[in-house]
């Protein structure tokens, strides 16, 4: 039976899950999905999304690709099914159909994180935000999320020991916004490496803290150890925001 190729939009509240990937003994988003789809769809459905999402990230914006043939009921009737039969805190938001060879991981242009910072109390950010209460120059901080820009090798920000061919990174834009509760960093690249942005935004904390400093910040990225740069904050601040593909993808 011929199959086709479609891309699922959808967010998540990760505090609930080990991550997006499917894991033995443990929680994923990637889980729920499928099982959900191959119920209503009445075959296995493997899906591969854009990225994996570590245990506690969120997704404001997911991207990922299955395979099906065509179905009985339309794109849309398949994403109210979809939202019935899946816990609440995820959500499916679109799904349509691409080119044969549409990759939701391979074809990404550029993904884009934020990581939602709280400087004072409140109710609504628990296990959406991480709370800092100490004073942070952001003026500095900014000055250091520009220096991001003039690097490509981020091997300094990259969890240790992980499996990649290379750590060449491209980052098109870096900068905190002051929020009502506190600070937002934003950042997009054409690629991440695991733990990256977490350990760029307790680097550049650091530097906001006046424990480090832009110089240090040069000499952290040169020396490519990640034990010379600063702690990786709290996954539950940070949130998969926006990802970008070529018009070539679609239909």
């Amino acid at each position: 039976m011929n199959s086709n190729r479609f891309f699922i939009e959808f967010s998540y509240a990760g505090t609930a899950y080990h991550g997006w990937q499917r894991q033995p003994n443990a929680e994923s988003i990637q889980a729920y999905m499928e099982e959900a789809l191959s119920t209503l769809l009445k075959q296995q459905i493997p899906i591969t999304a854009a990225g994996r999402t570590d245990a506690g990230v969120h997704a404001k914006f997911m991207v990922a690709h299955f395979d099906a043939p065509i179905f009985a009921h339309t794109c849309d009737q398949l994403v109210f099914r979809l939202n019935q039969y899946l816990p609440k805190d995820i959500a499916i938001h679109k799904i349509y159909a691409v080119k044969a060879d549409a990759h939701a991981r391979f074809d990404a242009l550029s993904r884009t994180y934020e990581y939602h910072l709280t400087t004072s109390k409140s109710p609504f950010s628990e296990g959406r935000s991480y709370s800092l209460y100490q004073p942070l120059d952001f003026e500095l901080m900014n000055k250091a999320s520009a220096l991001l820009l003039e690097y490509k090798d981020f091997e300094c920000f990259s969890k240790a020991h992980t499996d990649v061919k290379t750590f060449l990174c491209e980052i098109i834009y870096a900068q905190w916004t002051l929020s009502n509760t506190g600070a937002i960093f934003t950042i997009s690249a054409n690629r991440f490496l695991r733990n990256m942005v977490r350990s760029i935004v307790g680097t550049l904390i650091e530097i906001g803290l006046n424990k480090k400093n832009t110089d240090e910040l040069h000499q952290i990225i040169q020396s490519k150890n990640r034990s010379l740069a600063g702690y990786s904050v709290p996954a539950e601040g940070l949130y998969l925001t926006q990802i970008n593909y070529p018009k070539s993808v679609y239909l």
